[in-house]
């Protein structure tokens, strides 16, 4: 078993949500099933977390099969210190998606649940593909459970939503295409993505590749100017929906940049550098007043969720040498696992109180305190760490990348930490409004505390977001090695410097 665990992740969580479909008439039967199924996801990736030796460079728990021979096509899997950590956050979040959605979803529950898990396999695949044209097939595939969820179970303007989301990352992700096709035929016609590392290309070429490469991860962190979906996406996803896309399908873009961008092409991603910076720094400054100005509490964190994201692309292009770099692209990959959780949270927190006011607009709260006071403690909690108090996870990320800004530019740092102003600003304006004060709505007069399977949900999350924060080594010595070897290629370029 030892030797098949990726496929174990990725196909187990397929397999269930197959047969998840194939009960759906026994509701009951099939929520059960999917719990099973993701609670086995969370298993397997959980063993590889543990066995994991971050120490040690390279793949691990590696898996090489010949899938089609004539276009030398593998189905090869394999992780690394940077791949493994987004391994045990799917999984995680999809077994506390689940569970909220145990009681609310009350239509096509087993479709519900079965979209879950064969994203959850499919996003598990994203992670764990070695093979470039493995990784595409995984990459788009994921997109119709995502597609479904929103058309299906989402608000009014659902259908709108879905569309522009598939597109947006249909489109982006074809240039990728064009890209890997190229790589292929200049790497002695070979799709494995580490072949790619030691492949020869001309400034012009890495460019070319870079632009290609970023359209398509550029959508999925997304990247101003990019951004435009997630807004619309958000607000009309159900709760699930959105805490999925906030916690892991935004990390694929993140990820991408470090799998793909920096290492295949390090001179065109040092050459282009300062743009990525300037977008990053406009994405965290400029995303971050839009988000003040929201009413709606789903865009809010949507908006913000871009403006956290800004310090991903940020930690990834500051390109300062092995040992200052070492700091950004580690800020940058807790800055995803930490937004993960911190994001997934407070779409929860969202979620339970539209389920009880089936409103997203602020001004319909107020004095939510005075009926639900657990749930206001855990809400406060998530609010801070969302900006980015010290304890907690939403703190280590961002504060690495600023470390590592202060050594390439101090007014890059400057500007991000200046920026964690309006991370506080939105997020507690936010959470005055619609905690605090007098109960003047009738809706929230009626509005009764979580339940139990809120309360693990919550509490599971507040857990990993303060663990995360008092000890993130965890993360951060599992990743180390990783993160060296991937420096250690981006500074030791094919160009040269």
């Amino acid at each position: 078993m030892m030797q098949h665990l990726i496929s174990l992740t990725v196909w187990v969580p397929i397999l269930f949500g197959v047969l998840v479909l194939l009960v759906g008439k026994n509701e009951c039967l099939a929520r059960y099933m999917a719990l099973l199924g993701a609670l086995l996801g969370l298993f397997f990736s959980g063993v590889i977390f543990i066995k994991f030796n971050g120490a040690a460079s390279g793949l691990q728990f590696v898996e090489d099969y010949t899938w089609i021979s004539n276009l030398n096509i593998n189905y090869h899997l394999g992780v690394d210190g940077i791949a493994m950590p987004f391994l045990l956050l799917n999984n995680f979040i999809t077994v506390l998606v689940i569970i909220a959605g145990w009681r609310v979803i009350t239509y096509k529950v087993a479709l519900y649940n079965s979209m879950f898990l064969i994203m959850t396999g499919l996003m598990s695949g994203v992670f764990g593909a070695v093979d470039a044209i493995l990784f595409y097939v995984f990459f788009e595939a994921m997109l119709i459970p995502m597609y479904l969820i929103i058309g299906v179970w989402g608000s009014t303007n659902r259908v709108y939503a879905a569309i522009k989301f598939f597109l947006y990352t249909l489109l982006g992700s074809l240039l990728m295409l064009i890209a890997l096709i190229y790589l292929y035929k200049q790497s002695n016609h070979s799709f494995n993505i580490f072949n790619y590392y030691h492949t020869p290309l001309t400034m012009a070429a890495q460019i070319f590749i870079f632009i290609a490469f970023f359209f398509s991860f550029a959508v999925k962190v997304p990247m101003w100017p990019v951004h435009t979906w997630l807004p619309d996406a958000h607000p009309e996803a159900p709760t699930g929906g959105s805490i999925v896309l906030a916690a892991i399908t935004l990390k694929i873009g993140g990820y991408g940049f470090l799998r793909f961008v920096l290492p295949i092409v390090p001179d065109a991603s040092r050459y282009l550098a300062p743009v990525m910076i300037t977008l990053s720094l406009i994405a965290i400054v400029y995303i971050g007043f839009v988000a003040i100005m929201q009413r709606d509490m789903k865009k809010l964190v949507a908006y913000s969720s871009i403006s956290h994201m800004g310090f991903v692309t940020l930690g990834s292009f500051l390109f300062i040498g092995p040992i200052l770099n070492t700091w950004g692209l580690q800020g940058a990959i807790v800055q995803m696992i930490s937004h993960g959780f911190i994001a997934a949270a407070m779409f929860m927190c969202i979620g339970v109180m539209y389920d009880r006011v089936h409103s997203r607009n602020i001004a319909d709260y107020g004095g939510v305190v005075n009926k639900m006071p657990i749930f206001a403690a855990f809400f406060m909690l998530f609010a801070m760490a969302n900006s980015g108090l010290p304890g907690t996870s939403g703190f280590v990320g961002e504060f690495m990348v600023i470390m590592a800004a202060v050594q390439t530019n101090f007014i890059y740092a400057l500007i991000a930490a200046l920026a964690m102003i309006l991370g506080a600003a939105f997020s507690l304006w936010m959470y005055k409004r619609v905690i605090f004060g007098e109960v003047t709505n009738s809706h929230v007069e009626q509005m009764q505390d979580v339940n139990c399977l809120e309360f693990i949900v919550l509490l599971a999350l507040a857990i990993a977001v303060i663990g995360m924060g008092v000890y993130p080594e965890i993360f951060v010595a599992k990743m180390q090695t990783g993160v060296r070897d991937l420096v250690l290629q981006v500074a030791n370029s094919k160009l040269g410097v």
